[in-house]
Parts: C-alpha cells; structure tokens; sequence
C-alpha cells in the first residue's frame, strides 16, 4: 500500500456516497481519477484488505436477533468446538482469546427463527461439548463501527462522534421489497462505473428504487453505513484488544458514553455479568501492536476513572464474515437442527 491507498481507506471505511455512481462521486472526493481509483480498488481486494464494500446493517433493526458468546472448550478440544460454532451460518465472528473462556463468537438468527437466540446458543455449547458457555448480549450499545487510523499518527485520545446505535426494535415487520433491497445492498459492491445496476437488477429494482430504499434505510437507522470492512491484520493492524472492565451499574453510562468517543474505540457495550465473568463494559480496540492498543485502554482509564479491566487479545481467527440478512442458510441449519432442541 501507498500514501495514497491508506487516504482512501481510511476514507472509505466510513462512508462510500450513496448515489448512482458511488465511485466516482468519492474519486472527486479525495481528488482522484475515477479509473485510478477503481484500479486500486480492485488491488486492494485482491491483496485481501478490504473485505467487503456494501450496506452495513443494524441486525436489530432488521428483526433479527444476536449475542456475543464466550465459550470454555475442553483440554484438546478447541478446534473441534470452534468448528462446531463456525458452522452455523449465523455466526459471522469467532476468534480464540487469551483467556480461561478461550473462544468468543457472534450469533444472529433471523426473525422467523424457530429455535431463537437462547436455545441455539445452549445448543451449540452441547454440540461442541464445552465445559461452559456464556451468553452476553448487549444490554446497553454505546458505539459500533470501525474506524482504524490509516494514515498514522492518530492521538490515542483522538474522538470522533458518530450516531448512538440502539436496542431498538422494528415497529414492524420488514416488506419483501425491503427484504429484496437488503439483499441487494448487502452484496459486495462491484468496481465498475454502475456498480449498483447488476444489484438492483438482480431484484427486481430500477437503480433509483434501490437508492430511495438504500436512503431510507440510512436515514432511520436500519442501515448504519453505506462503506467498506477492512482486514485489519492485513490493513497492518495486527492486534485486536478487547478491554472488559469492572464498573458499578451507576457508573455505566457515564463510562460508556466516554469510551464510545474515542476514535480508537471500534465498539463499547454494556453486558450481563456472571460469577465466573464479573466484567460489565467492554471497549474493543485494533493497533498494530499491543503498546497501540493498551494506549487507547490507559486513556480511557485516566478519563473514567476506571482501574480494574483486562485485556483480551484475539490468538486466532476462526471465522470473519458478514451475516448473510434474509439467506436461507439459516432456515436450513435450524431445519436439520429442530430434532436436537
């Protein structure tokens, strides 16, 4: 990568304009030739750091619903389990972490599910046959979003606002126009000059009755971004810290509020505690080594004036991708899976 590839990243992954020819209204943007722009593009996929360019939903928003999982697998057993959880077409994260509870993955199942959140998750833990598993939801979102510093030189204290994610829920359910809008605003956005044309053609839509729905999703939240997903090991970001920390249920929201402004922060969350799990705040954090990250982590302290967290850094990454909004992979698991519940 180049100076010039790393403006465009760091640009890109916040925002690709939402408009008829996205490339070229962002090639203005940073002052680039269109067919330049598209080249890099394609090189940048090709070397594998950017994974995905497309509409960023909110799970909740769209009916579905999800939960990170902490899990502690069994002497030897470890990539059996992670396999097991991998395997679920819901589960679009699930990384080893340094940790007793040593696998940590996301779930999301569909609106229609007939399993649902809980007992899949319980389910799973059996499958993989786990010595324990520990369901923790959002309680409380206070950021979602990446944002890695690609041009360098960032103040581990640098701050950014963003829109407040939320818990909230559809006040209906979506239409099967907005479902086949989802699926089309989902797939990887090609680099050619009308990319969204082969999209919306795919379902049904001019490219402008894509966009009025593309924008309406923007504007009330069921989409929180229109932009790319780095590979942020190879976007040079080689370490992924998660900081879990130990604050009173009075303190939450002042300290969650803090953290969620600090660029370095990607996601902070409030989350149930347990016996064995006492950590109610977590602050994820990407650097491109540890000093990056505990950085970030040591000026969240100073501010909050919280002292007692941990650090756990991601060892290795079973399975990244992007859930797949309204597939019928996720009717397929559940259906060879119902027998089991």
């Amino acid at each position: 990568m180049d100076d010039a590839d790393r403006r465009l990243l760091d640009r890109l992954q916040n925002e690709l304009p939402l408009v008829e020819r996205p490339w070229a209204a962002l090639a203005d943007e940073v002052g680039m030739p269109e067919d330049d722009l598209l080249e890099r593009i394609s090189g940048l996929r090709g070397e594998g750091v950017v994974r995905q360019i497309s509409a960023i939903f909110d799970t909740r928003r769209l009916g579905y619903r999800s939960s990170l999982v902490a899990a502690r697998s069994k002497p030897g057993q470890q990539q059996f389990a992670a396999d097991v959880f991998s395997a679920h077409p819901g589960v679009t994260h699930n990384y080893e972490r340094e940790h007793a509870f040593d696998l940590w993955f996301t779930l999301a199942v569909p609106p229609d599910s007939q399993i649902g959140l809980e007992d899949t998750i319980e389910l799973l833990g059996r499958m993989a046959d786990v010595e324990s598993i520990r369901p923790l939801p959002a309680l409380r979102f206070f950021k979602i979003g990446v944002d890695l510093d690609m041009v360098g030189g960032r103040d581990p204290a640098a701050k950014k606002a963003r829109r407040a994610p939320t818990l909230e829920a559809p006040s209906r359910p979506a239409t099967d126009r907005e479902i086949a809008a989802v699926r089309a605003l989902q797939q990887d956005l090609p680099a050619i000059p009308e990319p969204l044309v082969p999209l919306a053609e795919e379902q049904g839509f001019t490219v402008d009755e894509l966009l009025a729905l593309g924008r309406e999703m923007l504007e009330d939240g069921r989409m929180r971004r229109f932009a790319a997903v780095l590979n942020h090991r190879k976007a040079g970001f080689l370490q992924n810290g998660m900081g879990v920390w130990i604050v009173g249920e009075d303190r939450v929201e002042e300290a969650g509020r803090i953290m969620a402004a600090y660029r370095g922060v990607s996601h902070c969350y409030e989350r149930p505690v347990y016996p064995d799990w006492p950590y109610r705040l977590f602050s994820m954090t990407h650097g491109r080594d540890k000093e990056e990250c505990e950085a970030v982590l040591a000026a969240l302290s100073e501010e909050t004036g919280l002292d007692e967290y941990a650090v756990l850094y991601s060892v290795k990454e079973f399975k990244k991708t992007r859930l797949r909004y309204f597939d019928e992979e996720a009717s397929a698991w559940e259906a060879a899976h119902l027998a089991l519940v």
